[in-house]
């Protein structure tokens, strides 16, 4: 049970931080916060993501990149020019250490305000960051793993922040209902988002891409969105005005 709690806690943990930090904030930019605040969450989403650590610098713009190629060519992750979810990852990643490494050229439309520690990112991405953090993923298992099953759950843990962007952007373009139609191939995975904690409602998004709350309907809770309502009343942050595309 204790590993069970241990991957869920790496899940929702690292998902939040993806969607709150790196999605919403960085990539997004739909709600504002104070320099500390910002250097304070760039570390909670390093102990979150752990050895799959992402850089706000790197997502953000690589994230606003798909928003204005969905489904082209120029798409870092697009299942309409993949061949398999592997391939998409391995292209996904390619382009995101080229655009944080800062060996490729980026349009300022990319670049304008994404928040960037690159100091921090140096030693939050480094290898000796990863192997530290898979140390300690392979210890809490030695420690606390009572059957042969909860070892399948441990390369989880050493890929949770690539596993979280596959299921959205490789599955989260195939299967699903959609609430626009647009060109392009976005869909809600669910119509409760669950797993994802509104990441899921994919189409929504990309209909409504500066809007904080990505449920559309009733029943499309964004369970990331309801804790970006509690720190926005506790003045943690501050929410930009809804802006809505008809």
């Amino acid at each position: 049970m204790v590993i069970v709690i241990f991957v869920l806690v790496l899940w929702y943990g690292g998902l939040f931080f993806q969607s709150f930090f790196l999605h919403r904030y960085a990539a997004h930019q739909v709600f504002t916060m104070s320099k500390t605040m910002e250097r304070i969450t760039f570390v909670l989403t390093w102990i979150f993501q752990g050895s799959s650590y992402l850089s706000a610098y790197g997502y953000g713009i690589m994230h606003r990149m798909h928003h204005a190629y969905t489904d082209t060519e120029k798409d870092p992750h697009s299942p309409s020019y993949d061949d398999n979810l592997f391939a998409m990852m391995w292209k996904t990643k390619t382009i995101y250490q080229d655009i944080n490494d800062q060996r490729v050229e980026v349009d300022q439309k990319f670049t304008k305000n994404v928040p960037q520690w690159a100091a921090f990112d140096k030693f939050a991405g480094s290898r000796f960051s990863r192997l530290l953090w898979i140390t300690f993923y392979v210890l809490v298992f030695v420690y606390f793993a009572t059957a042969w099953w909860q070892w399948l759950l441990l390369p989880v843990t050493f890929l949770m922040a690539p596993i979280h962007g596959v299921i959205i952007n490789w599955f989260g373009h195939i299967y699903g209902y959609v609430n626009y139609k647009m060109k392009n191939t976005s869909k809600n995975l669910f119509r409760f988002d669950f797993l994802m904690m509104g990441e899921g409602y994919h189409n929504n998004h990309h209909r409504h891409a500066s809007r904080a709350n990505f449920g559309v309907k009733w029943y499309e809770i964004d369970m990331t969105y309801l804790v970006i309502r509690i720190l926005d009343a506790v003045g943690i942050i501050r929410l930009k005005p809804i802006r809505i595309k008809e």
